[in-house]
């Protein structure tokens, strides 16, 4: 399986970085991971929500520039459904062997993920309704997909 994420703007903190290293060296064995960081939109704290829709558009261009035809899209968006780490695992399993083995998970940027992105996407997916930085998204999400890739060898890391 082959898996990439596509994140808004670049991860600078450190403590991030290392975590998604360790978790992508996990994954090694398992899966081939690649996480794309596409540069973010430029723009004022304060914005009309005609400026945000451009500020989303724009990034939304480079995101979809970075996905396959063939990819199975899954864009992180508040009014996705909310699946638990077994849902996620299975949802991965039934790609892997039905689906597409080539799978995108869209994290957009601190204004949300344009219009054009969300009509590519096959699935939308929400992790909470709590508000959490995109930065952070990228090491929660790799860490639910190792956490997928046990659950599914039936490898106790999960418990």
């Amino acid at each position: 399986m082959f898996i990439q994420i596509i994140g808004v703007g670049k991860l600078k903190e450190k403590y991030l970085v290392q975590g998604i290293a360790e978790y992508s060296k996990r994954l090694t064995p398992y899966l081939k991971l690649q996480i794309i960081e596409v540069p973010d939109e430029k723009a004022p704290d304060s914005l009309s929500d005609a400026e945000v829709k451009i500020v989303k558009d724009k990034e939304g261009e480079r995101i979809l520039s970075q996905i396959k035809p063939d990819a199975h899209v899954i864009a992180l968006a508040l009014d996705g459904k909310m699946w638990s780490s077994e849902d996620l695992a299975s949802e991965l399993d039934k790609l892997g062997t039905y689906g597409s083995s080539h799978v995108v998970f869209v994290i957009g940027g601190s204004h949300g993920i344009g219009d054009e992105v969300l009509k590519r996407a096959q699935q939308k997916l929400c992790f909470g309704k709590m508000t959490l930085p995109h930065q952070l998204m990228r090491l929660v999400l790799v860490e639910q997909v190792y956490r997928a890739v046990k659950i599914n060898r039936n490898e106790p890391y999960h418990k």
